[in-house]
């Protein structure tokens, strides 16, 4: 009886060990279940007969990092083999209290796009023209105008009165053949070409000169000089110079109707390609200016409401941004652009009242948020001062108390002091 007894398994009451209480003192719910179910594993080991890993429980607030992804990885099928980041959540020590987190925006693209440069005529480069002192284009004039009157004299058909102021004397002349008519034709060449190409240069001007379709040469002298009269010339300002324009349409990166006044100021720096690449150079860049508004100032927002980042109310980056868009698109014609700034950038008519309803909304939310913020780390402050100095010895229901009333008290001195 005795073989039997001890073949047969022993209950789990009887497996306790000495340390054990009786089991006359074990309450009725901590009683081992019949021995025909199986016995529980030890919770020492970790893991149940399932696989699924035993859930730990935190008791304590000593532990001040809990790596949050670690708390899914339990089952290893369903691990994607993407490396996690290290999200943890700390406690703010003395007050364990959660810290506050902080929004952060997604700042908008503005990076150009790449665009096509116009191609330029590589025979319009800019080079000297060949001119000569106004002092020699005097005197060829005088020489021709001498040999005219010569001629005249030869011919016999000089007036009295050039005699008289001429001092020559009488003559009758041979009288108006080939030679005289030479001669003639000659001396009012050579005056014409003398006197014809005299020029005066100006400050701030240039002459572009062709001849035939054909460029001839830059020129930039000041004063007297005398220049072929068989060219064409072209006068272009090369001074510096300011345009303001007028309201020009344009949409936000919202697309939100806008109205933009701009000021250029630029210069003619090539004049040959700005008289001979383009028509007219000034309506070509007063086009630019249009274009080039348009494409920058959709890549931002006007206002940003509800985030930070870059809006077009940034002058200077706006500025940056149209001046060097402006310069590439006007490089091809010769003119240099100095800076485009705007110098007033508002919504559009039909859209300004909603668009100024929504800015005083924002900035009133962006104040009782910062006032609220304010209170909050006030709270928290006088909260940790309390807790960390030992001062009051608060469970959770006390302190979520405590943190209410302190909220009310301070948001209501903020209001009074408003």
């Amino acid at each position: 009886m005795s073989a039997t007894a001890a073949s047969q398994p022993q209950s789990p009451q009887s497996r306790q060990s000495p340390q054990s209480p009786p089991s006359s003192q074990t309450p009725p719910s901590s009683q081992a279940p019949p021995s025909s179910q199986s016995p529980q594993p030890s919770q020492s080991d970790g893991v149940s007969e399932s696989g699924v890993r035993a859930l730990r429980v935190i008791q304590s607030e000593a532990t001040t990092e809990i790596p949050v992804h670690l708390l899914f990885r339990d089952d290893p099928d369903d691990a994607t083999g993407v490396p996690l980041a290290p999200a943890v959540v700390r406690r703010r020590q003395g007050s364990g209290e959660q810290p506050r987190v902080t929004r952060r925006s997604t700042p908008y693209v503005t990076a150009p796009v790449a665009r096509p440069v116009p191609d330029v005529d590589p025979a319009l480069v800019a080079r000297r023209a060949r001119v000569l002192p106004g002092l020699a284009g005097v005197l060829g004039g005088c020489a021709g105008v001498a040999g005219c009157a010569l001629s005249m004299w030869w011919a016999g058909v000089l007036p009295e009165p050039a005699l008289r102021v001429t001092g020559l004397p009488g003559y009758e002349g041979a009288g108006l053949g080939a030679a005289q008519w030479a001669s003639l034709a000659g001396s009012g060449t050579l005056g014409l070409f003398g006197f014809g190409g005299l020029a005066r240069g100006r400050v701030g001007r240039a002459w572009v000169l062709t001849l035939f379709g054909r460029y001839r040469g830059t020129v930039r002298r000041t004063g007297l000089m005398w220049v072929n009269p068989l060219l064409l010339r072209r006068r272009v300002d090369v001074r510096l110079r300011h345009w303001r324009s007028e309201p020009m349409p344009a949409v936000d990166r919202s697309g939100v109707a806008l109205r933009v006044v701009l000021l250029v100021v630029w210069r003619v720096k090539d004049p040959a390609r700005a008289t001979l690449a383009v028509e007219d150079h000034q309506e070509y860049l007063r086009e630019c200016v249009e274009a080039t508004t348009a494409r920058v100032l959709s890549r931002l927002p006007a206002d940003a409401f509800h985030e930070d980042g870059p809006t077009l109310r940034d002058a200077d980056a706006v500025g940056a941004a149209l001046t060097r868009a402006l310069a590439a698109d006007a490089e091809a014609v010769g003119v240099e652009i100095f800076s485009a700034q705007p110098s007033r950038i508002e919504y559009a008519p039909e859209v300004a009242d909603v668009m100024r309803r929504r800015r005083v909304a924002a900035l009133d939310a962006r104040h009782r948020d910062t006032v609220l913020t304010s209170v909050v780390d006030s709270v928290e402050d006088t909260v940790t001062r309390l807790t960390t100095r030992g001062l009051v010895e608060l469970d959770d229901y006390e302190r979520k108390a405590l943190v209410k009333d302190l909220t009310v008290a301070f948001y209501t001195g903020h209001g009074e002091h408003r």
